[in-house]
């Protein structure tokens, strides 16, 4: 049977490690994703999760033995923010380049320097770039449930996943969400079994040297050359999200909740203008779009859960309708604007129903470090960019600028 509990987004995430059977969990406490891991240690310290909890120096070393777990065949996971994520890089690509099922929660947090332990993406949003699949969830609702549907999309294409949400504005609130029964997530997470995991009795060289071309292996096949790999990675990575979207479905056939895979939306059927986010923001931007509705503009809010692999062509067609479109990140492509709003722009002109047509695209920048955002900045901005139109947007705007 499934229950309701109130407790942090930190604690949904836990539980939901624990109804996926992860065998091994490696850690580096780093605020706010301490708790996590702090919740992990006790379950498996008071034998309610049976798996090996492993301390480490570094959260490049955690990542370090989930690579060499999952190259074994057990489930893996582990978690961090920020700059402990930075510090992983390396291994980051590694686990998407060899092909690893791993699940990462990562607790967003701005990055030094200078220092900062307040929340924005400016952590993730640094790595979409490295071969992981990126979800963002906006309660802790979606948190429970994006660590079992991370598992069950990353055992079925082999790449590993991150579920991004809020440092402190979900990671240590206390909401009501609903854990499953482990009954319910069996039927859902069958056991992990790849197609090859290193065993002593067969003893072999992963991710050797790879030559730029193709080569006939020892046992005169043709192998992969370096290139290859990658296109098959950037292959599998695409198709995820058709991937997703049945997982979604089969989520949804088995608990019985759950909504659109690749993003959620709020009043726009109807809508002209849409405000576009990841995360806990897109929560906070209905309220916006309320007193704007009340105003009488149509507007509604997109919030987007996949990520990487970017669903391109299913937004631009969801968002090519509207007269604009407004995208407020909490991150920043230094030099350029926010990667969300170049992603939209770009997906828009690749993939709309019509270019003789297409919305206007403006881009607000917001909340870095922790920076306090005000609904009535949101409704500012959201009614000056309506007012505007295509008219005058050039860059990006900065929405709680000081200088």
């Amino acid at each position: 049977m499934s229950s309701h509990i109130i407790e942090s987004g930190n604690t949904a995430a836990a539980l939901g490690v624990k109804l996926c059977r992860v065998q091994v969990i490696a850690a580096y406490p780093i605020t706010p994703q301490t708790p996590l891991t702090e919740k992990l240690s006790e379950l498996v310290d008071s034998q309610e999760m049976e798996a090996q909890y492993i301390p480490v120096e570094s959260e490049h070393s955690a990542l370090a033995v989930c690579i060499a777990a999952s190259s074994t065949g057990a489930r893996a996971f582990t978690a961090t923010s920020a700059n402990g994520l930075l510090y992983m890089h390396e291994q980051i690509h590694w686990a998407a380049g060899a092909r690893l099922p791993l699940v990462m929660c990562v607790v967003n947090r701005g990055v030094g320097a200078p220092w900062t332990i307040w929340n924005d993406h400016q952590d993730s949003i640094s790595q979409r770039d490295t071969g992981w699949i990126q979800l963002y969830v906006n309660d802790h609702q979606q948190i429970i449930d994006g660590v079992i549907k991370a598992y069950r999309l990353a055992e079925s294409v082999m790449i590993p996943v991150m579920v991004c949400y809020d440092g402190y504005l979900l990671s240590h609130t206390h909401m009501p969400f609903e854990v499953p029964s482990q009954e319910a997530v069996d039927s859902f997470l069958p056991p992990y079994r790849p197609d090859y995991a290193l065993d002593p009795k067969r003893p072999a060289n992963l991710n050797t040297v790879t030559l730029p071309d193709t080569r006939v292996d020892t046992e005169g096949r043709t192998a992969h050359g370096y290139m290859e790999i990658r296109s098959l990675l950037h292959e599998d990575l695409q198709r995820a999200v058709e991937v997703y979207q049945d997982v979604e479905a089969g989520f949804r056939d088995t608990f019985g909740r759950g909504g659109e895979a690749l993003f959620e939306h709020y009043r726009c059927e109807d809508a002209e203008y849409v405000a576009v986010a990841l995360g806990s923001l897109s929560h906070n931007l209905r309220d916006v779009v309320d007193t704007l509705r009340e105003a009488g503009v149509p507007a509604g809010v997109m919030s987007i859960h996949l990520y990487r692999p970017f669903p391109a062509r299913q937004i631009a067609s969801f968002l090519s309708p509207a007269k604009g479109v407004i995208v407020f990140e909490k991150a920043l492509s230094y030099g350029y604007e926010g990667a969300l709003c170049s992603d939209i722009k770009a997906a828009l002109l690749t993939h709309a129903r019509s270019r003789a047509d297409l919305p206007f695209v403006h881009n607000y920048i917001l909340g870095l470090g922790g920076r306090e955002i005000k609904t009535s900045q949101l409704v500012e901005a959201m009614t000056a960019s309506c007012k505007a139109g295509a008219a005058s947007h050039d860059g990006v705007r900065w929405i709680g600028l000081k200088l």
